[in-house]
This record gives structure tokens, sequence and C-alpha cells, in this order.
């Protein structure tokens, strides 16, 4: 009885769970220049127990226009130290810069190092344009 319902709990965690939201609308990929990699990084840094310990992998960007407001949506990956000590897998995530308000910096999503968190942040970044590939074509975002 337990295990079911430890099974029911974990199935409704998953369930529940929000897909990360990009606007709904792609984006047209542009080069990530060093000031706007500067802004992406030390914004997800912010993020991280350990920010120096940070490794960045590939980062995709784009730029639209949504209801009216230019943004920069950024794709990626980022290992970092845990609180233990130890350096963590890639965790994905999804962030908007915006431009006009002094290229303020959003975190919309950061994953773990999770198989699923790969998948649902990955298929984000997908449907807006920016698929991001790993080494192993099994775990592709």
């Amino acid at each position: 009885m337990v295990q079911l319902l430890l099974v029911v709990s974990l199935c409704g965690c998953v369930a529940a769970t929000p897909r990360p939201d990009t606007g709904g609308q792609r984006v047209n990929p542009i080069p990530i220049s060093l000031a706007l990699e500067e802004i992406i990084t030390t914004g997800i840094r912010q993020h991280l127990p350990d920010p120096a310990s940070a490794r960045f992998g590939t980062m995709l960007a784009g730029e639209r226009t949504l209801d009216g407001r230019q943004e920069i949506v950024a794709c990626g990956t980022v290992s970092a130290k845990t609180l233990s000590g130890a350096h963590g897998g890639d965790k994905p995530f999804i962030a908007k810069v915006y431009p006009e308000a002094a290229s303020s910096f959003e975190l919309v999503a950061m994953g773990d190092e999770t198989q699923a968190a790969r998948l649902q942040i990955g298929g984000s970044c997908r449907a807006a344009g920016l698929p991001i590939l790993d080494a192993d074509p099994k775990t592709h975002l």
C-alpha cells in the first residue's frame, strides 16, 4: 500500500510540473556576442550554489518581438559544483534578455541533470527554434 501511494504521489508531481514558457513564438537565431554571453552567464551564475565553478556548454540565442517588446531567448547548458562540493552534471536552461530594458536578464527555467528535465526544457527550446545538441545523440535538447 505504501509503495502504491508513493508511486501515485510521484506521478502526480510529474504531471503537475509546468512546462517552461518561452512565449510560444519561434525566434530568429542570432550569434551570441561577447556582451550577450556576459549577460547570460552572469545571470545564470546568480542561480548556482557555486557560481565560480560554472562551466557553460553550448548556448544558442534568438530574438523576437512579443507584445511589442523585443526579447532575446537563450537556451544552453551549465554544470557547476553542488552544495556538497561535487561537480554536477549539465543542467539545461532557458533565459530571456530584454535589450530595451537595460539588457535585463530573466531566468525562465533551469532543470537538473535528469533526463526528464532535459527533455522538458529541450522541448521548449526546440519549440522556440533553438535546438541544443549534446555529444550523446540520445539526449538531444
